[in-house]
């Protein structure tokens, strides 16, 4: 025989259940609002998919339980593909300095913080050992670049080659480190680079380089939001990584991954916003380069 329960006495399933809204709702907000989100997280094709998540997971899943949900690390094969995705506004979050590009800004990513250390340049480098001695010793030979999409290492550099009417036969490594590869096993003369990615990449790689030519400094690549991330969310994530280097877990983390790539001091992020970004919109208004990507 079946047996009913009186009106003031609650079934098994009825005290689990409140039991679990009681749990759900003495929960830190965060958690609640992460219960139906995950975020993604693109990051622009430097270096390889190995080093790329040896260095940004662990960074990310600390800011995940920071803010309480999901940031996902998303990268591609190589930069132009990681600027088609960027260009669809298929990441929430981006770690690029290509949304400044014309046909990005119309997703309107917002730049949210930028890396503590020193400001990025261009640069055009050979291999110590080479007769190459200075940028116009460039004409009319091979010269190597990331991809047209690349800022420092392709546009920057190609816009002063332009300007110089220094004529190069341009060939491209599919990212930063790619064509740094292609440069140390000299499938090229020399190689438009990211100044800061190019001296980790030497440092690790056991590598003596001439630097030919150099321009002025940008910031380095910043993170941006999409406008479909709410604004208190943005506001917990930009808190959460700036926030790392005080905390003597996030601190950890970050040093740990600066290992990876070999990189220097100061670690991690600081708030920033569009205008600090104002001269690479400035560049692309007057650059002579026309087929980036």
């Amino acid at each position: 025989m079946s047996r009913t329960n009186p009106g003031h006495e609650p079934s098994l399933s009825s005290l689990l259940w409140g039991l679990t809204i009681l749990g759900f709702l003495l929960l830190p907000c965060r958690v609640a609002h992460a219960a139906s989100h995950e975020l993604s997280f693109g990051v622009l094709s430097q270096r390889s998919a190995v080093l790329t998540a040896e260095y940004w997971n662990p960074i990310l899943e600390h800011v995940s339980r920071q803010v309480g949900i999901p940031l996902n690390l998303q990268t591609a094969r190589t930069a132009p593909e990681t600027n088609q995705a960027i260009e669809r506004g298929a990441y929430d979050l981006v770690y690029s300095n290509t949304i400044f590009q014309p046909r990005m800004l119309k997703e309107g990513y917002q730049v949210i913080l930028k890396p503590r250390s020193n400001a990025i340049r261009g640069q055009l480098v050979a291999l110590e050992e080479s007769d190459i001695r200075a940028a116009k010793d460039l004409a009319n030979q091979t010269v190597g670049f990331p991809s047209r999409g690349a800022f420092v290492g392709y546009a920057v550099p190609m816009d002063h080659l332009l300007r110089a009417t220094i004529p190069v036969q341009p060939v491209f490594g599919g990212n930063q480190e790619g064509i740094m590869g292609q440069l140390k096993a000299r499938k090229v003369v020399a190689a438009g680079v990211n100044d800061e990615v190019m001296r980790l990449f030497a440092q690790r790689e056991n590598l003596r380089y001439r630097v030919l030519w150099e321009s002025e400094p940008f910031e380095n690549l910043p993170i941006a939001a999409h406008p479909r991330v709410k604004p208190d969310l943005v506001a917990a994530i930009r808190q959460a990584f700036a926030t790392m280097p005080e905390d003597p877990e996030g601190m950890k983390i970050l040093e740990t991954a600066a290992q990876v790539i070999k990189q220097s001091p100061p670690l991690g992020f600081r708030p920033s916003r569009q205008a600090d970004y104002q001269n690479y919109i400035g560049f692309y208004q007057t650059t002579l380069v026309q087929d980036y990507e």
